[in-house]
């Protein structure tokens, strides 16, 4: 008889050694797995979480080396449809400060976080701005694009100076450095911004993008934001009756051309632009994302250069150095 296979015929103490031999490897294949690693590598530097590619951008260039930086998003990604995942859950856990948007860009995020970040400090870098106030839906309610004009970001960027001195005190010199830097580079940036769209002529100072993404940068550069194809999250799917609406906005305003974004899909403001006749701009729109490594948009700064030169180039403007 086999002591093996014939289980019917063990005897007793074999029939222990196999129950035993069961419970090791049930506690081996729990107990003895590796701890799941950390998603923050170095253990010497405070954790930091940002939950946009803009925040990422920036505590990276004040926090540089004294920081552990984990950006949740990737360059491209849409904050205010992104669904968290598990490793994003591991990240708030072991936090020790969070810079988050605010003002609901990122609603799945932000549920996460108030759930899982319970040791962190959470700051809504972008609330330090008093925001527009947009209707949505029949309601009004805070528009959260604020980093569309550089002197907001300036405000945003103080924000993470004053919250990173305030968690390693010891570092104040260097993120002060850093933070001046950064500053005098978004003062710059606004002066050039404002130089570009005064090219524009005025009765073409009017933008129509997919999404409610630009009345900050409209209202500090003197645009006007003449039509979205969606309102101020991405999360809206607009009617064939909305479609029709910009259609005929479009033909009252004669725009000299309409923007698509990097973060939503171009098929349907590709058809409102052929429904009206007018040029959809060759080249998208950075709005709730900075661009991939290597493009024309990949920090916040340049995303804003490339940005404007496109406003400008394509609403009949002119950009110089």
């Amino acid at each position: 008889m086999s002591r093996y296979f014939n289980f019917g015929g063990l005897k007793l103490k074999r029939r222990r050694s196999l129950v035993a031999t069961v419970a090791l490897l049930g506690l081996c294949l729990t107990g003895c797995e590796p701890p799941a690693q950390s998603v923050f590598p170095n253990e010497d530097r405070p954790n930091v979480v940002t939950t946009s590619t803009i925040l990422t951008d920036w505590a990276s260039q004040v926090g540089g080396e004294e920081i552990d930086l984990v950006g949740i998003l990737s360059p491209g990604e849409d904050p205010h449809i992104y669904e968290p995942v598990p490793a994003d859950s591991r990240a708030f856990e072991e936090a020790d400060l969070v810079f988050y948007n605010g003002y609901d860009l990122e609603p799945g995020l932000i549920r996460m976080m108030n759930a899982s970040a319970q040791n962190a400090r959470r700051v809504a870098v972008g609330e330090v701005v008093p925001p527009l106030q947009l209707e949505e839906e029949g309601q009004t309610v805070p528009d959260p694009h604020v980093w569309g004009s550089a002197e907001n970001a300036i405000l945003m960027v103080q924000v993470i100076l004053d919250e990173l001195i305030t968690l390693v005190p010891s570092e104040e010199a260097t993120f002060t450095a850093n933070a001046n830097q950064l500053i005098a580079e978004l003062e710059q940036l606004h002066t050039w911004i404002q130089q570009q769209t005064d090219t524009i002529p005025p009765d073409q100072r009017l933008l129509v993008t997919t999404h409610d993404a630009f009345q900050y940068y409209a209202n500090a550069y003197g645009l006007t934001v003449a039509g979205t194809l969606i309102g101020i999250s991405t999360e809206e799917q607009p009617s064939a009756q909305t479609v029709q609406q910009l259609v005929e906005t479009i033909r009252g305003f004669n725009v000299p051309a309409i923007f698509a974004e990097t973060t939503i899909n171009p098929q349907l403001i590709t058809t409102v632009a052929e429904e009206a006749g007018v040029e959809l701009a060759p080249q998208e729109l950075y709005s709730d994302s900075i661009g991939a490594p290597g493009s024309d948009g990949d920090t916040y700064i340049r995303m804003m250069e490339a940005n404007t030169r496109a406003i400008v180039e394509n609403l009949g403007g002119t950009v110089g150095e």
